[in-house]
């Protein structure tokens, strides 16, 4: 078994270590975090802006860089109409059916039947 006098000098060499470290590599830190910042758009008051968790306070720049990402990611895929009704109706086959093909369902037609042709 270790004696406390022995963890804390281990304590000690850790932490003379992680100074050392820390000393070492913070010129290296401070020009990645510039490059990020500048990659992003980010100026210093945005950094001393406090925000609520879960908002950030962006620059206009980069807020119109997410912008123009959230808009792409979530514009649908077109999709050709896969059935026609009896009305003109379309349905491209994907999801729920619509309530004109339970309606026709219903009265004994098939899904079929409203397949629109090549």
């Amino acid at each position: 078994m270790e004696k406390l006098i022995d963890i804390q000098s281990q304590i000690a060499k850790l932490e003379s270590q992680a100074t050392a470290i820390r000393a070492r590599e913070f010129d290296s830190t401070v020009k990645e975090i510039l490059a990020k910042m500048a990659a992003f758009g980010i100026t210093l008051n945005d950094l001393k802006t406090k925000a609520k968790p879960g908002k950030t306070s962006m620059s206009p720049r980069a807020k119109g860089v997410a912008k123009a990402a959230k808009k792409a990611s979530r514009t649908p895929a077109v999709v050709a109409a896969k059935y026609r009704g009896p009305g003109g109706e379309s349905w491209t086959g994907r999801g729920l059916p619509p309530r004109w093909l339970k309606a026709q369902i219903a009265l004994g037609r098939t899904k079929d039947e409203f397949l629109i042709k090549p």
